[in-house]
């Protein structure tokens, strides 16, 4: 049986490292956790939260999933996102989804992979939605980072639809829900541009990228 007490190894390495550069650095951290950000994140090993955006343990709470999905059925999730906000009192949600993402592309692909198809559902179904958008792609590369793109986008959505976001807004909590791409290429988070701090600006988002039939029938109904 093959051990992994390199880890061990380089865990004590670590410590040291960390108490000779701070010595009460983990007495304080063991006292209390007061992160400003939750980051949702894929569970892709090449993306790291912490080290990413350059910040120390204590200084994000941390989710990650495959494909960085918000699922209102996902309770794992949910809980995550209402301890962050009534509990540790977050100003920051970041959704970050990164190019070349494995759940993305597998749920591109027509063949089946089992279980986690299930999963990957729901990328299947801002596919769909945003079909008019990725059938005007024709490089298969550029149609990939376009649904990696609108994926960020969708979480985005769904977490500003959750209960918990919506009642703390109504309660006058601060908090503003990000949506950020990182590229494995350069190592760089790319900020889309989508920042949600209030119910009628989830509207405005909302409306922004539903496709222009459904828009359509949403206004008549109105």
């Amino acid at each position: 049986m093959k051990n992994i007490d390199h880890l061990l190894e380089n865990n004590r390495r670590w410590s040291e490292q960390i108490r000779a550069q701070n010595p009460s650095f983990f007495a304080d951290l063991s006292g209390q956790q007061s992160p400003k950000y939750l980051w949702i994140g894929c569970s892709d090993s090449r993306v790291s939260a912490n080290t990413i955006v350059g910040l120390d343990p204590g200084e994000i709470f941390v989710h990650r999933n495959v494909a960085n999905l918000v699922l209102h059925t996902d309770m794992n999730c949910l809980s995550v996102i209402q301890f962050a906000l009534e509990v540790l009192n977050v100003e920051h949600i970041i959704v970050c989804g990164h190019y070349g993402c494995g759940g993305v592309r597998a749920a591109m692909e027509p063949r089946r992979h089992g279980l986690i198809d299930n999963w990957l559902r729901q990328i299947q179904d801002t596919a769909n939605l945003h079909s008019a958008i990725l059938d005007g792609i024709q490089n298969e590369g550029e149609k990939f980072d376009r649904l990696c793109e609108l994926n960020v986008i969708e979480q985005v959505l769904n977490v500003c639809e959750t209960t918990i976001v919506m009642d703390a807004w109504n309660r006058g909590q601060e908090l503003t829900v990000h949506g950020w791409i990182y590229d494995l290429k350069d190592g760089l988070v790319r900020d889309r541009g989508i920042s949600v701090d209030r119910e009628l600006r989830m509207h405005e988002l909302r409306d922004r990228f539903l496709p222009t039939s459904k828009r359509s029938a949403r206004f008549k109904a109105l």
